[in-house]
């Protein structure tokens, strides 16, 4: 197959196209590399700020578009799939869904159904938008809820769900949003890693836990790390002999990464019911995962043995107490959750294997086998 993956969350699509390409299928990446993740492409979507960058992108665009035709399989990774407003991407999508065979919308993050349905229907029991029956009115929940919906973001999402031959959910919660309205072109794919190799030394007596965590300043409150940051920073108050800290904020993805290894645990999402990029690469490197490991998470990817997450519920109190749990346990018990982690991920997100249930998925469109 011909594939074009447009657009990037977290190295999703660059990852995913690694492992498209093993499995004989010709694959482009097309996308602004996550803005400063600055994940690799094909083809840079990039733009500079301001009017004159959006200048000079349009004019860019006009010579990039007639490259984006002719694939079998066109992919984006969410409605907003280039830095533009949504009023100039209906004409995008509208070109690109002429010209190429098929159109897939990946659920990846933040989308009008992903807002809608956890700020209204609830059916998480807690989410970005809410704890349990309570919408939250943090700030940055406000704002996407202020620019999702009843604005053409939403008639984008909308029209795009409606017309494109097949759905992908990456993770269970997006999954639930999606499967009531487009049940029958909606799939939960997991996410690809591909795997590294173990970088955290096992933990002996008399060494410290090294705890890791990532913050993006712009994005603490409404991902709950300015929570978790303040339970780390009590627990290694309380606890200076046995654990220490490390945080990246907003750095580039390389540096990421280096930063990260070495870590035992990595202290990842709070809203979360399961792991997404950033901490299935921590895992796949023996790296304990703090975060989302609900029973739903382990249900939707049919695994019963292999629970290495160490899950937190959304308070202070919750996740310290996890943090407390963690670090008072033996050294053989956090070898043990640091190899199921690794083995975790090996059995659930292998780019090689999550591509071939995208081949599978692809495959099915193009035989135009809509009750998927």
């Amino acid at each position: 197959m011909k594939i074009l993956l447009l657009g990037e969350y977290s190295n999703v699509h660059a990852t995913l196209a690694e492992g498209l390409k093993q499995l004989g299928h010709k694959v482009t990446v097309a996308s602004n590399g996550d803005f400063w993740k600055n994940y690799p492409a094909d083809i840079s979507l990039k733009r500079k700020p301001g009017k004159i960058g959006g200048i000079e992108f349009m004019a860019r665009l006009a010579v990039i578009l007639p490259k984006l035709t002719g694939y079998d399989i066109v992919q984006l990774i969410n409605p907003m799939f280039m830095e533009l407003k949504a009023e100039r991407l209906f004409g995008i999508y509208r070109y690109l869904k002429k010209h190429n065979k098929r159109i897939v919308l990946g659920a990846f993050g933040m989308d009008y159904y992903w807002v809608k349905t956890c700020t209204y229907d609830k059916p998480l029991r807690y989410s970005d938008f809410n704890i349990g029956p309570q919408t939250r009115t943090n700030a940055d929940a406000v704002i996407e809820q202020a620019d999702w919906m009843n604005t053409p973001k939403e008639r984008l999402n909308k029209l795009i769900a409606c017309e494109c031959d097949g759905i992908v959910a990456g993770l269970y919660e997006y999954w639930v949003c999606y499967k009531n309205d487009f049940c029958g072109k909606t799939v939960f794919i997991p996410f690809p890693i591909k795997s590294q190799k173990t970088t955290g030394t096992l933990k002996k007596n008399g060494h410290k836990l090294r705890l890791f965590i990532g913050i993006n300043k712009s994005r603490s409150e409404y991902k709950g790390t300015d929570i978790m940051l303040k339970a780390a920073e009590a627990i290694v108050k309380k606890y200076p002999e046995k654990v220490e800290l490390e945080r990246a904020e907003s750095v580039p993805f390389k540096e990421y990464e280096k930063m990260m290894n070495g870590s035992d645990a990595i202290l990842d999402q709070l809203y979360s019911y399961t792991p997404a990029m950033n901490a299935l690469l921590a895992m796949s490197k023996g790296i304990i995962c703090i975060g989302g490991g609900e029973e739903e998470n382990y249900q939707i990817i049919n695994e019963d043995k292999l629970h290495p997450i160490v899950n937190v519920t959304p308070s202070y109190q919750n996740v310290y107490e996890q943090l407390e749990r963690l670090i008072l346990m033996p050294d053989d018990t956090i070898a043990l959750m640091k190899r199921q982690s690794a083995e975790y991920v090996k059995k659930h997100h292998d780019y090689i294997k999550v591509a071939k249930q995208y081949a599978d998925f692809y495959d099915k469109i193009l035989a135009n086998k809509h009750d998927i």
